[in-house]
């Protein structure tokens, strides 16, 4: 399933989900990547203190599925 990154509904999506989660906004560009690849390769947190940590990246882009009623295992 192909997502529409430059959609109205994406861009709201992903700026309430990263609210929501307290991803700052010049992070949330960071999410986009996620979108366009299977969640088999999705990054993992590699306790190494990263800003924005790996979690937090999924943890929106899962808020932005389920705002979207998007089944992620359908992602490329």
């Amino acid at each position: 399933m192909l997502v529409d990154l430059d959609s109205p509904e994406f861009i709201i999506a992903l700026d309430r989900a990263g609210e929501e989660l307290g991803l700052a906004e010049y992070y949330r560009a960071c999410v986009r990547p996620l979108f366009a690849m299977p969640t088999t390769q999705w990054p993992l947190c590699c306790a190494g203190s990263c800003e924005p940590c790996a979690q937090v990246l999924i943890a929106v882009a899962d808020r932005v599925c389920e705002l979207l009623r998007i089944d992620r295992q359908l992602l490329p």
